[in-house]
Parts: structure tokens; C-alpha cells; sequence
């Protein structure tokens, strides 16, 4: 919700008669994280009590009331619009403009962010009914019955990137200079079946792709790897063919484990995408390996808090995938 229906909100109960700490639990319990904090609740409860009608902020100080809403019908306009075309065109200083934007107005300037795929009605419904499937179905067990994996090309040395290479420098010091390298030819393909403890089942393929029939292969082997584990297993694998295929279907179906619904083109719903290889492959960029081993043993260097946060945080992936209805959710 944005401030001005947080703001309806507490007008409406303050006028039934709650008091402030009254008219913010209940928020809480129905925003969460977009519950507005209780000193903003505690500011606007006694604004209204006060005798306040509107649901506006105050103009900035040293602004006037003319300036700022001349600012606020200039933005729905064009979405785009840079901050230098609002100074020249209103006539006010570029740091007026800025603390109009930011500090009353509430707005900031952000990309839009890349999406595998324009979700229809269709594939929107699907993704909330998977996440309303899974995220109600075993609240006690979970996430300890969860497995997940994929497998992802690593090679034996891929660069950092510019982000991940910068360095303090004194004023007078010169720019350091990167040179814009390609990772190295030498990769493995990994797959990696991992919990909220640890790692399970790690398999490398060197110079070569996945198929159904190795896939088949790799059920076959983690059902041996966790026998003590063998009750109570659900496989959450994302919607790649060879996850699908019939014969790694059957594979899944013989060895007892129970596949979660993934629905297709989500990523972000993914533990090994959005998480695992991820932060993974950001730890590996930069060092420089030999050979196979020397990679397969920095791949399973990571502790297991590691591990736990990346399955732990689907609760909260499900969660926002419902409440936005199924689209795609923020990072």
C-alpha cells in the first residue's frame, strides 16, 4: 500500500476510537513488512486527533505548496523524465527538485528489472496456486524435508566483474585499468542436490551436457546417498526438460521421492537459481584452478549456514509470490 492508504486506514480506526498502539498491531498483522512503523502510526494518530483532515505531507520546508505540486504532475507525465528538464522547466534549483522528489514525495529512480518471461493470466495463476500448494502444505516439517538442486556450467577460472574488482585509491593515485577477459574454456558441469544442512549429492561432467538418461542415472545415485533420509523427501527441481522427461520422471517415481509443483519459467522461485549458484559462482570469480579437483574441492567449501539460508528463504519467496498474485517478486 502506499503512505496515503496506510493513512485512510488510520483516520478511519482513530475516528472509531483505537488508539495508536491499537491501530498498529492490527497492521502488522495484515501488511507484515509493508506496515508502516508505529512512531509514523503514533505521528498521523495524533495529527488526526488533533483535528487534521488531510492526508498529504507538509510541503518541504523552504518550498511552496505551488512548487511541489507543479514537481508531482510533472513526473506521472513522463516516467523518465530527467532532473534537469524539471529545474528547467519549473525554474527552481536542481537540490529543490531532488528534496521534493525524494523527501516529499516519497519517489525514487530505479531500472527495470530483467524477467525471463511476460507472464499471462494463465502462467500468473499457476505460479500462485504452486506457491499456495507448497507453502501451506507442511509448515512443521519444513524446511527439512526440502531438497533441491540443478546443475550449472563452472569453469576453472572466470573473472570478476568490474563490481566485484573495485579498490580504494588515494585522489592523486591513477585509475587501476581491467582488462575484459573471458572465462576459461575448461568447465565442468555440475549438479548439486543440497538441504537446509548441507550438501547431499554432488556430481561433475566434465565437458559435457546433462541428458535424460544421466539425469535418470543421478536420482539413482542420490537415493543411495541418503538412505537414513529416504521418508519424507520433497524434490524441488525447476521445469528444465530433462528434469520432465519420462524417464527421469519414472527414475524420481521409483526412488520414492515426492516432486514439488515448480511452475515454469520461475526462477526466482528456485533455490539453486536465485541462491545457490548465485553466491556460489560470485565466491569461485577471481580464483584461478588447475584442474577438475582442485575446482570440485572449492565448490564444496561453503558452510552450512550457507545451505540453510537459501532453503529457509523460500518461505518467504512463496509468501510475496502470493502476494502479488502469482507476477514475478522483487530480490
Amino acid at each position: 500500500l502506499t503512505k496515503i492508504e496506510h493513512r485512510v486506514v488510520i483516520t478511519f480506526l482513530c475516528k472509531e476510537g483505537s488508539k495508536a498502539k491499537e491501530i498498529h498491531q492490527p497492521m502488522v498483522g495484515v501488511y507484515g513488512n509493508g506496515a508502516p512503523h508505529y512512531s509514523t502510526v503514533a505521528k498521523w494518530y495524533s495529527e488526526f486527533k488533533s483535528g487534521c483532515e488531510s492526508l498529504e505531507d507538509d510541503p518541504p520546508p523552504g518550498l511552496d505548496a505551488q512548487q511541489t505540486w507543479s514537481t508531482q504532475k510533472q513526473l506521472p507525465r513522463d516516467r523518465r523524465i530527467k532532473t534537469d528538464a524539471i529545474v528547467t522547466e519549473l525554474g527552481i534549483s536542481y537540490g529543490s527538485v531532488l528534496k521534493i522528489i525524494h523527501d516529499h514525495l516519497g519517489m525514487s529512480k530505479v531500472s527495470g528489472r530483467w524477467v525471463p518471461r511476460n507472464l499471462s493470466a494463465q502462467d500468473q495463476h499457476q505460479q500462485l496456486e504452486s506457491s499456495c500448494k507448497i507453502f501451506y502444505a507442511d509448515q512443521a516439517n519444513f524446511p527439512a524435508c526440502v531438497v533441491t538442486g540443478d546443475e550449472t556450467w563452472i569453469h576453472h577460472w572466470d573473472p570478476e566483474t568490474k563490481q566485484e574488482s573495485m579498490q580504494w585509491k588515494h585522489q592523486a593515485s591513477p585509475t587501476p585499468k581491467k582488462l575484459h577477459s573471458q572465462p576459461l574454456a575448461n568447465k565442468v558441469m555440475a549438479s548439486i542436490l543440497w538441504d537446509a544442512k548441507d550438501v547431499l549429492l554432488t556430481d561433475y561432467m566434465p565437458h559435457t551436457r546433462m541428458t535424460d538418461e544421466y539425469y535418470a542415472t543421478l536420482m539413482q545415485k542420490f537415493r543411495q546417498a541418503i538412505k537414513e533420509k529416504s521418508k519424507g523427501v520433497l524434490l524441488l527441481h525447476n521445469n528444465a526438460p530433462v528434469h520432465k522427461a519420462r524417464v527421469a520422471l519414472a527414475a524420481t517415481h521409483e526412488c520414492g521421492f515426492e516432486q514439488l509443483d515448480h511452475p515454469p519459467y520461475s526462477p526466482d522461485l528456485a533455490p539453486s537459481n536465485y541462491y545457490l549458484f548465485q553466491h556460489l559462482k560470485a565466491y569461485l570469480r577471481g580464483k584461478r584452478f588447475s584442474n577438475d579437483e582442485e575446482l570440485m574441492e572449492a565448490i564444496e567449501e561453503q558452510s552450512k549456514d550457507f545451505y540453510f539460508a537459501g532453503i529457509d528463504s523460500l518461505k518467504d519467496k512463496w509468501s510475496k509470490c502470493i502476494e502479488v498474485k502469482g507476477d514475478y517478486i522483487e530480490k
